[in-house]
């Protein structure tokens, strides 16, 4: 388990990237933390692998403090966004040197794999594009099978159909080893389809956190119109986000978490009645709506 409690990070004089951060992540859960350009994600993952040391605060793994603690480091692999390659490796050189570090490196892995996507082990990794070498970090991290994987801006670079092939590899290391992966993005639809957990970091602190089942389930869409006149107040029995009325049809944004919504309302006995879910990216603006933040200058 990674426990965050009131983790802060200045890079200058009370100028907060990170300020009082908690969190805590489960193991064995693959956990999403979108957010703008500049919120702070890169720092919070370079703070738990120890690459920053923190000016405040305390970041636990298996109830261990993280930095510097070099046997804890043999189960945590960091893939940043920013990738760094020794010019003259290639990919076997780069699994050679992963192999050298992490007793539980999987050679076979890098080797299978890397046939698989038709990346030729032997040729220098300077000679390869973009995404030809966030394959490779992510093939390396991939077989060291740490406990924990830290993956910053996760599928960038990647075409549609290898950033589906690698979701399904980090969805197995997951189920299969019990992985805990924690990875980043400021594209929600990119880890909605892949994250059990979300979490939403604004200004320096997780403003907002739930599990995508939940979230997908219980929020919904709903338009109506009703025979006689009504208002927000006729709603009043649930729990309303959000509430627009254009002349005789409202739109609300409900969250219906006993799952008893629809039901009221068709007992109203409406004229009109459309029952929607939300996309992910619709429940985290409503979310932020009711906090009273504007999505847009968030995310």
């Amino acid at each position: 388990m990674i426990e965050i409690k009131n983790l802060s990070k200045c890079f200058e004089k009370n100028k907060y990237v990170l300020e009082k951060l908690n969190c805590k992540i489960d193991d064995a859960h693959i956990y999403g933390l979108v957010g703008a350009n500049g919120a702070g994600k890169s720092t919070l993952l370079r703070l738990i692998n120890s690459i920053y040391q923190a000016d405040g605060g305390t970041i636990l793994i298996d109830g261990k403090p993280v930095y510097d603690n070099i046997k804890l480091k043999e189960e945590m692999v960091f893939v940043p966004d920013d990738l760094f390659f020794y010019p003259s490796y290639s990919l076997m050189d780069m699994a050679i040197y992963y192999e050298a570090l992490y007793p539980k490196f999987d050679m076979n892995y890098v080797i299978n794999v890397a046939n698989k996507l038709k990346l030729n082990i032997n040729a220098k990794l300077a000679s390869f594009s973009k995404g030809m070498k966030r394959q490779c970090a992510l093939i390396c991290a991939l077989a060291t099978n740490a406990k924990y994987m830290f993956f910053d801006e996760t599928f960038d670079g990647l075409d549609p159909v290898i950033r589906k092939l690698f979701k399904s590899l980090l969805a197995n290391s997951m189920e299969n080893n019990g992985t805990t992966i924690i990875m980043t993005s400021h594209n929600l639809r990119e880890l909605e389809d892949i994250c059990d957990n979300l979490g939403l970091l604004y200004k320096g602190n997780i403003l907002f956190e739930s599990d995508i089942d939940s979230l997908k389930t219980n929020m919904f869409k709903v338009q109506i119109s009703l025979k006689e006149d009504f208002n927000k107040s006729t709603f009043k029995g649930l729990k309303i986000l959000s509430y627009k009325k254009l002349g005789s049809i409202a739109t609300i944004i409900i969250d219906d978490e006993k799952g008893k919504s629809k039901e009221f309302l068709e007992s109203l006995k409406p004229i009109i009645l459309d029952f929607l879910p939300l996309t992910l990216e619709e429940v985290f603006i409503y979310q932020m709506e009711a906090l009273g933040y504007e999505f847009n200058d968030i995310i």
